[in-house]
C-alpha cells in the first residue's frame, strides 16, 4: 500500500487513523478528505499538516471532488452524517446524500482505481424495536441483558451479526445498511476487496461530542465545564447501557484487516468494545466525577426518546475468531484520556465543549 484516502478525514475518526497510520507508516501517502461541515473539525488540520498528511477540502456528495484525487490503494470510508437523528425533522436530503450517495461516489472511485475499501458502518443497521423487546435485567447501575434470548444473535454477551435486521432502525441506520447492500454488490460485480465494520461507539480524544453524537465526549465536557446533565427516558435513572470503543483500538484492528484484505474480503463485523468495556450513564457519571473532581446536577427525564435504545453491546466473537483482535483499552482509561485532551486544550475547546 502506497496510498490511503481517508474520507470523513477531519473528523473525529478520521484524523485520528490518519496521525496513527503516519506514526506506523513514515513514507505512505495520506489524503484526508472531509468538508469541514461538523464544528471542531478544523481544529484538526493542523494535526494532519504537521504530520504531513494531505488535507483536500470536498465533498464526498459531489463525484467531481473525489474522482479529481490521485490513484489511491486503499480507501477507508469513514464520512459520514452521524447524528441518529439525523434527518427525523424532516429534511433528510443531507443524511441520504452524504451517507448513501457519498458512499456510492467511493465506491465509483474505487472501482475506477481498483482500490480496495474498508466502511465504518455502525451499530444502528440493528432494529429499534427488536433491540429494545429483549429480556433484560435491572441492577443497582445498569441494564444487563439476559443471556437466553427468544431473538437470533442476541445473548449477555451482546449481539452477532445474525441479529436480524428487518424493522426500522432510524434513517440514519437505513443510510448505512443500505451502503452495505450495495458495497456487497459493487464486491460481487465489480471483484472489489471490501470490508464493513458496524462500529459500536467510537470514542476518544479530538472528539467533538453532542448529546446526540459523541455522548462519551460530551458527558466528561460538562464535568470539566460545569454544565448540567440530564437523565433521559428508561425511568430517567441513567441505567441504559453502551459499549465504547476507543479509535487506537479501532486502528488495531485495520491493521489487521488491511493485512488480510484477500482473505477477508467480504466480510461483514460488529466492532465494539464488547460487555467488558461498556457504561451505563449512571457508571458513566461516577468515573467521570472521580477522574475530573468534579460533580454536576443531572435531572431526570422519564419519557424515552424517540430512536434510542435500552442497552447495545457488542459480541466480537466473529472478528475475533478471524483476526485475533480484542479491545485492549478500557473504560477508565478511555475516560483519563479524554478528559487530558480536554484540559490540555482547554481554550480551543471551550467555545465547542464548553
Amino acid at each position: 500500500m502506497k496510498s490511503l484516502l481517508i474520507t470523513g478525514g477531519s473528523g473525529f475518526v478520521g484524523s485520528n487513523l490518519a496521525v496513527y497510520f503516519r506514526e506506523h507508516f513514515p513514507d505512505l501517502r495520506i489524503i484526508c478528505f472531509d468538508n469541514l461541515k461538523r464544528r471542531g473539525s478544523e481544529l484538526n488540520l493542523p494535526r494532519l499538516k504537521k504530520l504531513g498528511i494531505e488535507f483536500v477540502h470536498g465533498d464526498i456528495r459531489n463525484k467531481e471532488d473525489l474522482f479529481s484525487l490521485p490513484d489511491i490503494d486503499l480507501i477507508l470510508e469513514c464520512s459520514a452524517e452521524p447524528s441518529v437523528l439525523a434527518g427525523r425533522d424532516g429534511s433528510p436530503d443531507y443524511l441520504i446524500n452524504t451517507n448513501l450517495f457519498g458512499t456510492v461516489n467511493c465506491l465509483e472511485l474505487a472501482r475506477r482505481s481498483k482500490s480496495g475499501l474498508i466502511f465504518l458502518s455502525t451499530s444502528r443497521v440493528y432494529p429499534i424495536a427488536s433491540l429494545n423487546s429483549l429480556d433484560y435485567t435491572e441492577t443497582e447501575s445498569r441494564f444487563e441483558l439476559n443471556d437466553s434470548q427468544k431473538i437470533p444473535g442476541a445473548s449477555s454477551k451482546g449481539y452477532t451479526e445474525e441479529f436480524p435486521l428487518t424493522g426500522a432502525r432510524s434513517l440514519y441506520g437505513a443510510t448505512k445498511l443500505a451502503s452495505e447492500l450495495l458495497i456487497e454488490e459493487y464486491r460481487d460485480t465489480f471483484g472489489l476487496k471490501t470490508i464493513i465494520n458496524r462500529c459500536g461507539v467510537l470514542t476518544g480524544p479530538w472528539q467533538m461530542g453532542k448529546v446526540d453524537q459523541g455522548v462519551i465526549t460530551f458527558w466528561i465536557a460538562a464535568h470539566l465545564f460545569g454544565n448540567s446533565l440530564k437523565y433521559f427516558g428508561y425511568g430517567g435513572e441513567g441505567k441504559q447501557v453502551r459499549d465504547i470503543l476507543h479509535v487506537r483500538d479501532l486502528f488495531s484492528l485495520l491493521l489487521i484487516q488491511i493485512s488480510k484484505l484477500d482473505s477477508l474480503s467480504g466480510e461483514v463485523f460488529n466492532v465494539g468494545g464488547g460487555r467488558e468495556v461498556s457504561l451505563s450513564l449512571k457508571e458513566l457519571t461516577q468515573i467521570c466525577r472521580g477522574v475530573t473532581g468534579k460533580s454536576v446536577s443531572i435531572s431526570s427525564v422519564p419519557q424515552d426518546r424517540e430512536a434510542d435504545i435500552r442497552i447495545y453491546l457488542t459480541d466480537n466473537s466473529k472478528v475475533s475468531n478471524l483476526t485475533g483482535w480484542e479491545p485492549k483499552i478500557k473504560a477508565n482509561e478511555i475516560i483519563e484520556d479524554i478528559s487530558n485532551w480536554i484540559n490540555e486544550n482547554i481554550q480551543e475547546l471551550k467555545p465547542i465543549l464548553g
